[in-house]
């Protein structure tokens, strides 16, 4: 009964999953408070207050037709002159609601997006370690996933690697910044480069290439460092956003696409999108919590809060003699494993009932990922364990 396409996604189900599965098995066990997950990005800060209350006025004020009802499959017309309007005043971009879709949250986005591009054969090309469903999202269309090899120095981009990747058949590559897994920002230099080599790929090979910015964690940025925006490097650009992270509204599944003017065929891009969105089951993004964004495009994640627990779980774990790059944004630690067998550490971990996530599912195995966008005590509780595992590998 299962699809010879399904079949190995089934025996590979994602690692994220099966470790926070895994966790709430233990917690039954043992106690929540005595098993310690890392595994899954689900923001433990609260969503803003005023996203309650948005939702509160809404069904009050607003017509439920309209509320609860169909539109435009690209979305409301308002809520995406008002994201348009945002971006413009936080990025001195020029954007118009005609540049805005909106998806039901990032995965949708990009599925979206790649349903729009992609033929079969066609090559995406993306920076390891990266986002392990990117995989998944390619294929479902058919295409093939490039990854360039990590720079586990810095985790910035290998752009010589990167360069010799691009092939007649390259048709899109994904950046993710701040990176998940790494919490690493790219660049403006960094991101001017990427454009570069992407643009001299373009006329040595005669095609078009398109960059998708992933941007889920674009409000998570720590000790004031800046996330340029991407759109102004390279013209054909589009961007991927959810709300999931930075309102903390990751089951609500709302975000958008940015389809820029300056992208080649950007009109027919949009209206294709716009089909895809609906041939792929969605229709359109949730009514109601695109009212809701309308009210709160300008709400401020809580930064305190995952920088008071960046700072503990990192300076913890270095204390201890792990080796990790400092992450600049999002809510990850990508942890080396003492003795470079990534799956193997993890289930020492597990037995100390800590769980994080074997790097080889991002493409860079010998790291594991910890989610820190947990309850400051979670941490606390968890650093005896922490220090047990580091003592019992050598460190």
């Amino acid at each position: 009964m299962i699809a010879d396409k399904m079949r190995p996604l089934l025996e590979n189900n994602s690692a994220i999953r099966a470790m926070f599965e895994e966790g709430k098995k233990m917690a039954a066990l043992y106690g929540p408070e005595n098993v310690y997950d890392f595994s899954l990005g689900n923001p433990n800060v609260p969503a803003p207050a005023a996203v309650s209350q948005a939702i509160l006025d809404i069904i009050k004020e607003e017509d439920p037709a309209l509320v609860h009802g169909y539109m435009s499959n690209a979305g409301f017309a308002d809520v995406r002159e008002a994201i348009a309007g945002s971006l413009n005043r936080r990025f001195g971009t020029h954007f118009r609601l005609e540049n805005i879709l909106m998806t039901v949250g990032a995965a949708s986005g990009m599925n979206v997006i790649l349903k729009t591009i992609l033929d079969p054969g066609d090559e995406v090309v993306v920076f390891a370690p990266y986002f392990m469903e990117y995989g998944s999202y390619v294929r479902n269309y058919d295409g093939v996933l490039v990854a360039v090899p990590p720079n586990t120095d810095t985790f910035q981009p290998d752009l010589a690697e990167f360069e010799k990747r691009i092939t007649e058949r390259t048709k899109a590559v994904i950046i993710n910044t701040p990176n998940n897994p790494t919490g690493v920002i790219y660049s403006s230099e960094t991101l001017r480069n990427i454009a570069g080599i992407m643009e001299k790929k373009e006329k040595e090979l005669g095609t078009s290439i398109v960059l998708i910015s992933d941007e889920p964690y674009r409000e998570l940025a720590y000790d004031g460092a800046e996330v340029p925006y991407v759109t102004p490097f390279y013209r054909n650009t589009m961007v991927c956003y959810s709300y999931s992270k930075s309102l903390s509204l990751p089951g609500e599944r709302i975000g958008y696409l940015v389809i820029p003017d300056e992208l080649e065929d950007s009109s027919k891009v949009m209206a294709a999108a716009a089909i895809a969105t609906r041939i792929l089951g969605c229709v359109n993004a949730p009514s109601l919590m695109q009212r809701v964004i309308m009210r709160c495009v300008d709400e401020q994640a809580n930064l305190e809060a995952y920088d008071k627990n960046r700072q503990l779980l990192y300076n913890s774990l270095t204390e201890y003699g792990f080796e990790c790059v400092k992450p600049e944004g999002a809510f990850y630690l990508f942890v080396k494993a003492p003795k470079a067998d990534d799956q193997a550490f993890c289930h020492v971990c597990k037995e100390h009932r800590v769980l994080v996530v074997p790097g080889t599912s991002f493409g860079c195995p010998g790291y594991v990922r910890m989610a820190y966008c947990v309850s400051y005590q979670q941490i606390e509780r968890a650093l005896p364990a922490f220090e047990k595992i580091a003592k019992e590998c050598g460190l």
